[in-house]
Parts: C-alpha cells; sequence; structure tokens
C-alpha cells in the first residue's frame, strides 16, 4: 500500500509537489480545510508543512494538523519558507515547535521525527530572531561554515533533523552532519523546487524516519536536476546541430525532465552519483 503524504503547501507549487510524490509511487492529498485535516493527518504516513503563501486558514490548519501529527508519531516536515523575511512566518515555526516542546511526557526523540527545512537565510533566521532577509531567496554572501554550525546547534537545541539547502546542501541531527554537493543551478530558476524537495522529504521519512533518509532524498533531487538538464542539454543539442548553450536549456522543459527523473531513478544510479561527506562532531 502506497504512503500517504499530507502536504499542507502553497498553491503556487502545489500540482508539482502532488506529482513529485506521485513519481516516487507515494500518494500526496493537500487538505487544508481545518475541519478535515485532523481525519487526513491521522491516516497519513508523514505531514508535510509548507509556509510559503501563508494565509489564516492554512495555518490554523497546520496547528491542527501538526498537533496530530506529534499525538500519533507521524514524520512531519516543516519547510520554512520565507521565515527571513516575515515576522509572522517565523513566530508560527516558532508556536509549532513551543507545542512540541510542551509534552513533558516525552522527550523531544520520542516525539517522532521532525524536519526543519530551510535556504540558508531561512535557517539562520530560526536560529537568530534578530536576522532578517530580503524576500525568500537566501542572502548569497552566507557561508556553508556559518550555516553547518548553525544547522547542528538549531538540531542539537530542538530536538530535530536540520535541513539547509543551497549550493551545497547540509543535514544535521545535532551529532552528525551531511554535506550534500549534487544539484543543477536550473533548479534554482524554477518555482516550487524547494517545495518539491520537502515534499520528497515527506516521501523518504514515511518509509524511514531517519536522518539517514532525509540525506539520500536531498541527494536523489539534486541527481535528479542533474540529469534533467543533461537530457535537455542532449535534446537542444540534437535540435540545434551541436551549437546548443547553456543558456538555451529551457526551463519549462527542464521542469518537465525534473519530473521524468524523479519518477526514473533507480536505487543502482543514486549509489553512482550521490555527492555526500558526513562530519561527525566531535564529543569533547
Amino acid at each position: 500500500m502506497s504512503e500517504l503524504i499530507h502536504c499542507i503547501t502553497n498553491p503556487i507549487s502545489m500540482m508539482q509537489c502532488a506529482n513529485a510524490i506521485l513519481a516516487l509511487g507515494a500518494k500526496p492529498i493537500m487538505a487544508e480545510h481545518p475541519l478535515e485535516v485532523r481525519e487526513i493527518t491521522e491516516s497519513a504516513s508523514a505531514l508535510v508543512i509548507n509556509l510559503g503563501n501563508i494565509s489564516d486558514t492554512r495555518m490554523e490548519s497546520m496547528e491542527i494538523s501538526f498537533e496530530t501529527a506529534l499525538e500519533k508519531n507521524i514524520p512531519v516536515v516543516i519547510d520554512a519558507v520565507g521565515v527571513a523575511c516575515s515576522k509572522l512566518r517565523r513566530d508560527f515555526v516558532m508556536r509549532l515547535l513551543k507545542m512540541r516542546s510542551q509534552k513533558p511526557e516525552l522527550s523531544l526523540r520520542e516525539k517522532g521525527i521532525l524536519l526543519i527545512k530551510g535556504n540558508y537565510s531561512e535557517i539562520k533566521a530560526i536560529f537568530d530572531e534578530t536576522y532578517r532577509g530580503v524576500g525568500v531567496d537566501a542572502d548569497e554572501s552566507l557561508g556553508t561554515s556559518e550555516i553547518a554550525d548553525i544547522v547542528r546547534m538549531l538540531a542539537l537545541n530542538l530536538g530535530v533533523i536540520g535541513l539547509a539547502s543551497g549550493e551545497k546542501d547540509i543535514v544535521s541531527d545535532g551529532s552528525r552532519t551531511f554535506f550534500i554537493s549534487n544539484g543543477n543551478p536550473m533548479m534554482g530558476v524554477i518555482t516550487g523546487t524547494g517545495c518539491m524537495l520537502g515534499a520528497i522529504c515527506g516521501v523518504f521519512l514515511a518509509r524511514n524516519a531517519s536522518i539517514e533518509a532525509v540525506t539520500r532524498a536531498v541527494g536523489f533531487f539534486g541527481i535528479a536536476g542533474e540529469i534533467a538538464y543533461e537530457r535537455e542539454e542532449a535534446v537542444t543539442e540534437r535540435l540545434t546541430n551541436g551549437e546548443a548553450s547553456e543558456s538555451m536549456v529551457g526551463s519549462g522543459s527542464f521542469l518537465v525532465e525534473l519530473l521524468n527523473a524523479i519518477s526514473m531513478i533507480d536505487e543502482e544510479t543514486v549509489k553512482s552519483l550521490l555527492r555526500c561527506a558526513e562530519e561527525k562532531q566531535s564529543s569533547n
């Protein structure tokens, strides 16, 4: 039986997230009405909460679903879109985290797997309430080393898995940190690829609730981007008699090839193309 992934996400990327989940052999449901989300989350294998294009209705539904997931020990992905530029969104994430901490009968680790996902700016904004960004894009001045330290501390302090997406993706649970270097720049010029990654993480966590699953999801999606670009570039070269250039790869056809790659990549391809380095935190 296919895993049901409950996504409360934004309408801008809803179809792309649903298609990504389907491409992985799971089932998406994008319910967001406050009167039905508890029932739907109870039957789900994972919950994905995306703060893009936030609304009162979605915020109410997210709180209900998040509480339900905690009660049922269902893995949750919080995709903290825009928290660096919006106090409303950051405060909302912190409210969800407070809800989780107010379960004294359980330790943080026993409250199920929680993945906090964001780009470099969003992860820094959750960690540092004084930090502000512009829009939903990451600040290019933020370095990998700085954000890696922040992801580790955030994960350790909150008892979560942290994921900072960028030119080099960083995944940490506070003691183990992975750096994934897969991907293609074209993934950054299409609306919703970050949201798709959150949905893909939800599927991988539904199947194996662990930091390894998150790391594999990130690498998988990056590899899909690499394969999609190579396929589209090859098509363009044929059409132009070998005179194609990087600027001639179109974003629309790239998105189609990205979905194709997600649905067709096998385990051996991931093993051969994954570029991932692990760094263990010193016990000293």
